[in-house]
């Protein structure tokens, strides 16, 4: 007997697949420095909303003695997230077909548990959230990529149809985009749709869609929240409230799948029994809290000022970079080509963003507009010393 290999190969080969961004993610970093500018990730700067906190101290007493007992989700939560949902997505959902989750990755990993089988492929749209792929080796799939097109990251639907093979069971889309903040145009949605439909009927077998809407209350300029279930029937879609009030380790959130389900009954079930196996559903407080947390929502005006701030004043110090739709991203380019020597080139500065390469995006680099104004204040003249240091790359700055 030997102990030389102590983990499986599809849990090496999940996390060789992210482990690019574990160097950024986990590497010694002094972020509690007093004038760390900590760019890197969606997390919150300040003291949570006191009406979040509130409204989760209110959940926790309970209220009979079966309120820490097995049973199912709690129905007011579902029937509260359900007649919300169909209201900001405008479709007509069935509380039945809505699951609550510990947040949309959960989600994610339950939907993938239920329809792909060790073999099939998952195709992701690049540049992907950087654990797709280790979610989809975790189930002894293989992940497809098709690329986003340059500079305004939209779908490439002639790639897309390329892509897809007879194995191919899912496509996973994100909207709005993490780390582009595009939001999918109505037409790009109906094509998605139209390119679905055909392959599967293709293939004699459903293709299915994973919409990943984690930032769908996150939007910019009054623009307003396009789910692809809209067009194309087969689609489960996945919502967190760790974006939405900016409480990432809060885990909480919920998958629902639409009346145009093809053979929804059956799916229900499959979902029922997968989601008590893997034990993605909620605490008990958190399901007694949904109701109020729905009616809850960061300051996404702060948001977008911020945005329109950071955009601005990158332009003017000539970076190229898209005004973000949704999420709390920005995803400008880099100077250089190799955009980890770049974002270390900040961090010695102490101002701490995210490369493209975690994203398989070399040329790029994300900057949370979570970040405090502080912090905007002390890294704009960094990222400008930044950009008469790498001046010889010619970078220019996008028209306004």
């Amino acid at each position: 007997m030997s102990d030389s290999e102590p983990i499986s190969r599809r849990a090496q080969s999940a996390f060789a697949s992210s482990s690019g961004v574990f160097r950024f993610l986990m590497s010694p970093r002094d972020l509690a420095h007093p004038e760390a500018c900590d760019f890197i990730a969606g997390n919150p700067q300040e003291i949570a909303m006191p009406e979040y906190v509130r409204s989760i101290q209110r959940a926790l007493e309970p209220d009979s003695p079966s309120y820490y007992a097995y049973g199912p989700p709690w129905r007011g939560a579902v029937e509260a997230v359900a007649a919300a949902l169909s209201v900001r997505l405008g479709l007509d959902l069935d509380p039945d077909d809505l699951f609550l989750t510990r947040g949309a990755a959960s989600g994610l990993f339950l939907a993938l548990r239920t329809v792909v089988d060790p073999g099939d492929h998952v195709i992701a749209f690049s540049p992907p959230w950087f654990f797709y792929e280790a979610m989809i080796l975790g189930e002894s799939a293989q992940m497809s990529r098709v690329p986003l097109t340059d500079e305004t990251f939209d779908l490439d639907l002639d790639a897309l149809e390329r892509a897809v093979t007879p194995r191919t069971r899912a496509v996973i889309i994100n909207t709005p985009h993490n780390p582009t903040g595009r939001i999918y145009p109505e037409d790009q949605l109906r094509g998605l749709a139209d390119v679905l439909e055909r392959a599967s009927q293709r293939n004699q077998r459903r293709i299915y869609l994973l919409s990943d809407e984690a930032y769908a209350r996150i939007l910019f300029d009054g623009r307003q929240m396009l789910t692809p279930a809209r067009f194309y029937p087969a689609t489960f879609v996945l919502h967190s409230y760790s974006k939405t009030l900016l409480a990432p380790s809060q885990r909480a959130g919920y998958m629902a799948m639409p009346r145009t389900m093809p053979r929804r009954e059956q799916l229900r079930l499959a979902l029922i029994a997968g989601s008590l196996g893997a034990g993605v559903t909620p605490d008990t407080a958190m399901q007694r809290a949904m109701p109020e947390l729905e009616r809850l929502s960061i300051d996404i005006a702060a948001i977008e000022r911020r945005r329109d701030r950071i955009v601005s004043e990158l332009r003017q110090l000539g970076y190229r970079v898209a005004s973000p739709e949704g999420t709390f991203y920005v995803f400008p380019r880099t100077p250089i080509p190799d955009a980890s020597e770049f974002c270390d080139w900040l961090a010695e500065r102490r101002v701490y963003t995210l490369p493209g390469e975690a994203f398989e995006r070399p040329g790029y680099f994300r900057i949370s507009l979570t970040a405090t104004d502080a912090m905007v204040d002390r890294a704009l003249p960094v990222f400008g010393e930044a950009m008469r240091e790498f001046a010889h790359a010619g970078v220019q700055a996008v028209p306004e």
